[in-house]
């Protein structure tokens, strides 16, 4: 047994209604958590005795008449990069085994709890949060839940994330994306994920990758739910998601980069979504963007995540790099050779390279950018396990798309755009610095007309 699919909204609606209690649904999560075919590889820690007490406690509330918080006895997973009180940030890897516990809750988890919301537990992920593939060494690797025959990534680094909704776990999950970590899982297991303005949620707690391109957003099965739990994580009022006609809006579509490589069924799936789109009276401009071809060169020698990372794990890195995912270590070990001259001629480029950004956007009159989320459909474990080429290959491949927005410090969202049973695909909706709210109007839109 696992929880049914179905939004935030259609959940609190039968917690209030009183057709289920949180207990109730928090036990649906709990057995799928420990018991379902993913279970080992989704989660790193469940917390069933602390989630049956929040559940019980919710119930509690709400049969007393208590006005409760949005989130009030719903179950949702956190990636284990957050702090919690009592808990060890392990990050998805066993060099920190031996860390001491939290000695306090990450802003994140402190506004989750305020919210209400049942913390089922924590999710894998790809070691330290360093690729867009999902798999992992230590923890095992969960399977895509489309063509789990064949055994196809989650996507990463929020890998365990996506799972726990796809496997009835979690009603929603909160991840971080540095290159896309929300946006590739959610594409790639056919859910909805949003990467906010880095600096929208706190990262007080949270164990860093890059602390320039870090951002913290949730993965969910809709727009509004993406929006409600942006609402609690960034401490903002509830994103107003009124109804707005497509007929209003420009979307351009960035012809330069992000169409290399791409596949037939995302292709398929991206040409088809636009014809609806259009019909539905947007505007879909055509545009170059010759900045996105210069990212690869400006970030070669590492970039802001080699730098950065290896500001952070120098000293365990030379003391425990056996224990590390060694596709991981190389990475990291890349900015050991970065000079300051690197790292501030990175900052003055990223600042160049997002003008002309933006100026593209102005010039083409456009509210946002359309795109695939990523470029082809999940690809299955076990090439990209023992081939270290493919690897990294694919893994560049599968972050170049989203990354850009990343760079840019804007926020997108990726929604599915693929036919019920064909292999799931994401649209990217993307926006500049401080436009989230725009771009969740926006997404809703496109959601509804698709």
């Amino acid at each position: 047994m696992s929880l049914p699919p179905n939004t935030l909204d259609y959940w609190r609606g039968e917690l209030h209604s009183g057709r289920v209690s949180s207990r109730e649904l928090t036990e649906l999560a709990l057995q799928a958590a420990l018991n379902s075919s993913e279970a080992q590889s989704t989660f790193i820690a469940v917390h069933a005795a602390t989630a049956r007490a929040t559940a019980d406690a919710m119930d509690t509330l709400r049969a007393a008449g208590v006005p409760l918080a949005p989130l009030a006895g719903i179950p949702i997973s956190i990636k284990d990069l957050f702090d919690e009180n009592g808990q060890v940030t392990r990050a998805g890897s066993i060099v920190r085994n031996d860390a001491a516990p939290a000695s306090r809750d990450s802003i994140v988890v402190e506004r989750l709890r305020q919210a209400g919301a049942v913390i089922i537990g924590r999710t894998n992920m790809t070691e330290f949060a360093y690729s867009g593939l999902g798999l992992n060494p230590h923890y095992g690797t969960p399977r895509n839940p489309w063509d789990r025959e064949t055994g196809r990534i989650p996507g990463g680094s929020s890998s365990g994330a996506a799972i726990s909704i796809t496997e009835g776990a979690a009603v929603a999950a909160i991840g971080t994306d540095t290159g896309g970590s929300v946006r590739i899982p959610s594409a790639l297991c056919g859910l909805t994920g949003f990467k906010p303005t880095a600096r929208r949620v706190p990262d007080t707690g949270v164990l860093p990758l890059s602390t320039s391109l870090d951002s913290i957003g949730p993965l969910a099965r809709s727009v509004s739910c993406c929006a409600q739990l942006d609402a609690v994580l960034s401490g903002t009022s509830r994103t107003d998601l009124r109804p707005v006609s497509l007929a209003n809006h420009r979307f351009a579509i960035p012809r330069t980069l992000v169409f290399d490589g791409i596949d037939a069924t995302v292709s398929a799936a991206f040409e088809a979504a636009c014809g609806t789109l259009s019909k539905a009276g947007a505007r879909l401009v055509e545009i170059e963007v010759p900045e996105f071809a210069e990212l690869a060169h400006i970030n070669r020698h590492g970039g802001f995540i080699a730098a950065e990372s290896w500001t952070w794990h120098a000293d365990m890195l030379g003391q425990r790099e056996a224990e590390y995912d060694p596709r991981v270590a190389v990475r990291i070990r890349r900015g050991a050779a970065m000079r300051a001259s690197d790292y501030i001629t990175l900052l003055n480029d990223r600042r160049r390279w997002s003008a002309g950004v933006q100026q593209r956007l102005a010039d083409a009159g456009c509210d946002a950018f359309l795109m695939p989320t990523v470029p082809v459909i999940a690809p299955p474990i076990a090439a990209l396990r023992d081939s270290d080429e493919l690897y990294t290959s694919t893994n560049l491949l599968i972050l170049r798309n989203p990354t850009l927005f990343n760079f840019v410090d804007g926020c997108a969202l990726s929604l599915p755009c693929h036919k019920p049973g064909d292999a799931p695909v994401g649209l990217m909706v993307a926006g500049m610095h401080g436009q989230d709210e725009q771009i969740l109007m926006l997404g809703a839109a496109i959601e509804a007309a698709l």
